[in-house]
């Protein structure tokens, strides 16, 4: 068994703690079902949040979804001018037999725009 790295990030619409929740939910999941990863097979996960996003740790997420034994840790993304707002970026290490090529990083919805190298 290997360690991996999967990349992801979605946009938010507004800065609220259950549309967080909803959306950084949807993100996680997402990385799971298409690595076909369970929640033991993750190490730990940083999540980033940019500047803009204040009402929620995007971990908190996390934790509502059962993922409750990981080490997690949340930090703000750099302040630069005329990046995207209210985006949630991840980076989670986990245990995977596959290839890194074969490893799905996923960005939701407009976040797809920052890393279309790696968008799956």
């Amino acid at each position: 068994m290997a360690v991996r790295a999967v990349r992801g990030a979605v946009q938010l619409e507004r800065d609220e703690a259950g549309h967080m929740e909803e959306r950084v939910g949807e993100l996680l999941t997402a990385v799971l079902e298409r690595n076909g990863l369970t929640a033991d097979d993750l190490i730990s996960v940083w999540f980033t949040a940019t500047p803009d996003l204040h009402s929620d740790f995007p971990a908190a997420a996390a934790r509502k979804l059962g993922i409750v034994d990981v080490p997690l840790i949340c930090a703000q993304e750099l302040d630069i001018e005329g990046a995207m707002p209210r985006v949630v970026r991840i980076l989670a290490h986990i245990e995977s037999d596959r290839p890194r090529a074969d490893i799905a990083h996923v960005y939701l919805g407009a976040a797809g725009a920052l890393r279309k190298d790696i968008a799956q």
